[in-house]
């Protein structure tokens, strides 16, 4: 005999019927999470987890080890392997052997059983493998979520068990178990249905109405909400003695209480019969579910769904309410349904159509519920659909109904279920967008949080919500908005009226365990996602699972063209199948043409599905395509901008690309591209750089560094290749750490902290050792600009002649016009102003051949300079305002606002005092905004200047004083000599000469050091 596995009770393993000594409670606690995964690999981590509560226990990893080991010996002497596999562990055990898992094969068999016989014996089955609680005397977080999954699992079968007892003419033996179910679980309307079933069969009809009551006042009381459609079809029934009620034929199959008679009326759960005939007169039919108790928001939908109906507006109108699983349309169907029942006086149909269930209604059956409710007779209802169809249109021709079809599948379901009549109006529900319906479209989203703690305090009483304000708002937040898990939510603690929000804001904040906490009896958000899941082709569902792997929610098509390895049309397409079925929403941008983004309890369902379909080959594969896609567009977006005077490409470091056209058509502007891109690519770096891919990872960080600059984005790229450089050095990656300090060096110049730049420059020089000349040659024109600002110019020519031999070796013509500039900046300096002139005269000429954007700006603000120290200030303002031009096209505020601030300074000395002040004012705030100290002490020098033009000594003196504390602080020698001599200017001009000569004293000696 083989042996045998237990876990539906107390863990244990018999062979041959008897008890076999597993050891002590913890070893039991390994084998049992190993025995839920029987035959699968289980992570360490997991075992962990699932053993100790958490993967950080002290030792806990040792722990195991040790478990393992003793089981493996005790588990070899009964045959059976305890696999050590990449990743973790596997008991190499039939999952038969285990009762778990042959419990749900025979739930599966009852369900697919031909007759009521058969299900019942493995029904009975099935339920007789449970010794007790699951897993009993285990208390970890772990195993308390199984044992609440298999306890709604095991009370599952029971029910359906009495189903098919009650189809077997099994109510009387049934009535006192089910009584006992109720006790257990009062809020299980299913529960309620089935006992007031029995009771009423057994004749004892006033008990049945009683159990009703019962109940509907629990339900009210404790989670604020009426019995569902079902619960109060059966009361009506029962009420009306109806016949349809009997007790079922024995022996018939399963399905046979579920199908169609002649006449098309359902069998023993069917629809509410009509009580069309009342003392000889027609009824209207009220078919609309009854009011919720508990609805808040949508006004604005509601006030646009009544407005369709004011004055008389021309019908048939058709409305289309859509959004995702769980967003509350139904509840808003319902809500509006009544809202607008007094326009409708002949009636409102209304149908649960189940499009997304195991069963979805059929229109010919749906058609039987409404000819009755619309008074025709059993026998009068047309055996055949067209019949049935040109029955149902005849009678609402004259008649003014509203048909309320309530979570349609497609337009199939509903195409024959529209009245055609010109007084009617259809009202359809769908998690799809029902693109072939015509009619005016509701589309409901998440509720926002204001209105998800409304609903909250709703169920919940004000005094408890207001009593933990930030648990409430933590669960609100948590559920995203979804209107259904903030109800299953409340309910689990409106039943629970001890427990503190906290609790639940705590278990919901687990990542791991959300979409557990969020079930309440039967409904689920699990479940409810679930269903429209399984109605989508193969390659969507394995797309919904890949887009989990994305850093963030929002994304762009190009990236599941990545993952899918496809072109971009056919991801599109694909993402086209998630919009319609609203696991995937959507809208409109710039550049990409549409932005996506997965709803986060959205997300956690499909990582669940991810983890049981892509293995971790796939997810690594999917990974590095996207990672690749990245690096080639960023890189090829760079260089469209041409702004990085590095000048060197990363994308040989690409490992997967999307093709040349799909390429084009999404860097048509490069620069919104990024905008629209920025935080999405920044979480691809981090990812890689988690994942230790660390050379493609600096690549695209690298990569990036041209967008930080022109968008002034100095903490996103401080954190980010602060970052990448520590992974570079950790890995001994001298190359990439190389890359990583030139940038940072950059970076560092621009914000004023010249030390921290010499370092990274000087780093950046000595790993790029033997990696040829192109990251030496940009590494030391960085050094060599360093040093000018510091006023170090020997140092500073020598760095950059080097430069231009370095650039002019590796072909770099942006890094050799940014060399050639710095030459050219410091002969100015110096006042050798024609041979600066003939420097950027260079730089100008060979930057518009080779189209180097950057570089043409630089230089036209560097003849500008030129020019205003030769006093031709008309000549540098024509300059400056071509060098903004460029700047402003390139969306690089920073060098526009140099250009500008200098344009401003020559306004002023034209005369154009009040145009040129407006331009340094504006420049000011611009480099404060920047954090740029050297442009806003330039600045402050420029308005100190232009109020000495005006006769204001006072204000320049201020202006001039400023600039001079920035300068000091930075340590420019030349430019603190500069704001020195304007403010002895400014001295003098108030009268106050000996100051102004200790000053002049203080800018000579500050020249001469």
């Amino acid at each position: 005999m083989a042996t045998y596995f237990g876990i539906l009770g107390v863990t244990d393993v018999r062979r041959n019927g008897v008890l076999l000594d597993m050891g002590h409670a913890v070893q039991r606690r390994v084998l049992a999470a190993l025995l839920v995964e029987a035959d699968r690999t289980v992570s360490a981590d997991a075992l962990v987890d699932r053993v100790w509560q958490d993967t950080t226990v002290t030792n806990g990893r040792t722990k195991l080890y040790g478990y393992v080991s003793r089981l493996r010996q005790l588990l070899a002497a009964e045959g059976i392997a305890l696999a050590r596999e990449r990743g973790g562990y596997r008991l190499a055990v039939d999952p038969m052997l285990v009762d778990v898992h042959r419990f749900r094969n025979l739930v599966g068999l009852a369900r697919r059983a031909d007759a009521d016989e058969q299900a019942e014996a493995l029904w009975g089955e099935a339920l007789g493998l449970w010794r007790g609680v699951a897993f009993a005397g285990f208390d970890t977080p772990w195993f308390n979520a199984q044992r609440d999954l298999l306890d709604g699992e095991r009370l599952a079968a029971q029910l359906e068990l009495v189903d098919v007892r009650l189809r077997l003419a099994q109510h009387d033996r049934l009535v006192s178990e089910l009584l006992a179910l109720a006790a257990v679980h009062p809020l299980d309307e299913r529960v309620a249905g089935q006992l007031m079933l029995a009771l009423y069969r057994c004749g004892r009809q006033a008990e049945a109405l009683e159990g009703y009551e019962r109940a509907r006042r629990r339900l009210a009381e404790e989670l604020g909400v009426d019995p569902g459609t079902e619960l109060r079809r059966l009361h009506a029934r029962i009420l009306a003695a109806d016949p349809e009620l009997a007790v079922v034929g024995v022996g018939a199959p399963p399905s046979a209480a579920k199908q169609a008679d002649g006449d098309g009326r359902a069998g023993e759960a069917g629809e509410v019969v009509s009580l069309a005939n009342t003392k000889g007169r027609q009824l209207a039919p009220r078919l609309l579910p009854a009011d919720l108790a508990l609805f808040v928001g949508r006004e604005d939908e509601l006030n646009d769904v009544n407005r369709l109906f004011d004055g008389g507006a021309p019908s048939p109108v058709t409305l289309l309410v859509t959004g995702p699983a769980g967003v509350g349309k139904t509840a808003f169907a319902v809500r509006a349904g009544h809202r607008l029942a007094s326009r409708f006086p002949g009636g409102q149909l209304h149908a649960d159509l189940r499009g997304f269930g195991d069963e979805p209604a059929e229109p010919f059956t749906v058609l039987g519920t409404f000819l009755r409710a619309l008074g025709t007779s059993g026998g009068s209802v047309p055996a055949e659909l067209l019949d049935r169809i040109h029955l149902y249109r005849t009678l609402l021709a004259q008649r003014r109904v509203l048909v309320v079809l309530d979570n349609a599948a497609d337009a199939a379901q509903v195409r024959d279920l529209m009245p055609s009549g010109e007084h009617c109006a259809t009202l359809i529900t769908s998690r799809t967008t029902l693109a072939e319906v015509n009619g005016r479209r509701v589309t409901l989203g998440v509720l926002n949080s204001s209105m998800g703690l409304a609903l909250l305090r709703e169920m919940l009483g004000p005094e408890r919500t207001d009593a933990e304000p930030d648990s409430a708002r933590s669960i609100v937040e948590t559920c995203g908005g979804l209107p259904l898990a903030v109800w299953v939510a409340g309910a689990r603690l409106a039943a629970r009226p001890h427990w503190p929000l906290a609790k639940v804001a705590r278990a919901l904040a687990d990542g791991q365990r959300k979409l557990d906490e969020l079930t309440v009896g039967h409904i689920a958000v699990r479940a409810s996602l679930g269903l429209t899941y399984q109605g989508m082709a193969p390659v969507t569902q394995h797309a919904l699972q890949l887009l989990t792997l994305l850093p963030r929610p929002d994304f762009a098509a190009w990236t599941l063209a990545a993952l899918l390895d496809v072109g971009l049309s056919e991801a599109e397409s694909v993402l086209d199948d998630l919009v319609e079925v609203h696991l995937v929403q959507t809208e409109p941008v710039g550049v990409t043409g549409s932005r996506y983004q997965l709803h986060d309890l959205i997300r956690l369902f499909a990582r669940e599905h991810a983890d049981q379909s892509l293995s971790y080959e796939d997810c690594t594969a999917a990974l590095d395509r996207l990672l690749g896609a990245s690096l080639h567009l960023t890189d090829l977006a760079a260089d469209t901008l041409s702004v990085d005077f590095q000048g060197t490409s990363q994308k040989h470091l690409a490992s997967w690309y999307l093709a040349q056209a799909d390429t084009d058509h999404l860097l048509t502007d490069p620069l919104a591209w990024f905008g629209e891109e920025r935080q999405f690519l920044i979480g691809v770096t981090e990812q890689a750089l988690d994942r230790a891919e660390t050379a493609p990872a600096v690549g695209l960080a690298t990569a990036l560094t041209a967008f930080f600059q022109v968008g002034s984005h100095f903490d996103d790229w401080a954190r980010l290749q602060n970052r990448a450089l520590k992974a570079a050095l950790s890995r001994g990656d001298e190359h990439s750490a190389s890359k990583v300090h030139r940038c940072l060096g950059e970076l560092t110049t621009i914000l004023d902290r010249y030390q921290e730049a010499l370092h990274h420059f000087e780093q950046a020089l000595l790993l790029a050792e033997g990696h040829g000349p192109t990251y030496r040659a940009s590494a030391t024109a960085g050094l060599a600009y360093v040093h000018r600002l510091l006023g170090q110019y020997e140092r500073a020519v020598l760095h950059f002649k080097e430069a231009v031999d370095l650039a002019r070796s590796a072909g770099n013509v942006n890094c050799l016009v940014y060399a050639t500039n710095g030459l050219g900046v410091i002969d100015l300096e110096q006042g050798r102003v024609e041979a600066a002139v003939a420097r950027f005269t260079e730089c100008l000429r060979a930057s518009q051949v080779s189209g180097y954007l950057p570089g043409e700006a630089q230089a036209l603000r560097c003849l500008g300079q030129s020019h205003r120290a030769r006093g031709a200030y008309q000549s540098a303002a024509d300059a400056y305002r071509q060098a903004a031009t460029i700047s402003e096209h390139l969306g690089d505020r920073l060098t526009a606002t140099h250009a500008t601030c200098w344009l401003g300074d020559v306004l002023v000395r034209l005369g154009e005092h009040d145009e040129g002040r407006r331009l340094l004012a504006r420049s000011l705030w611009a480099y404060r905004e920047y954090g740029n100290l050297w442009g806003e002490a330039a600045t402050l020098y420029a308005l100190a200047e232009a109020q000495l033009a005006v006769g204001r000594p006072a204000l320049a003196r201020r202006r001039a004083e400023a600039a001079i504390r920035v300068w000091r602080h930075i340590g420019s020698r030349r430019w603190l000599a500069i704001g020195l001599d304007t403010l002895a200017k400014a001295h003098a001009m108030a009268g106050d000469h000996d100051a102004a000569l200790r000053i002049r004293e203080e800018a000579t000696s500050s020249k001469g050091r």
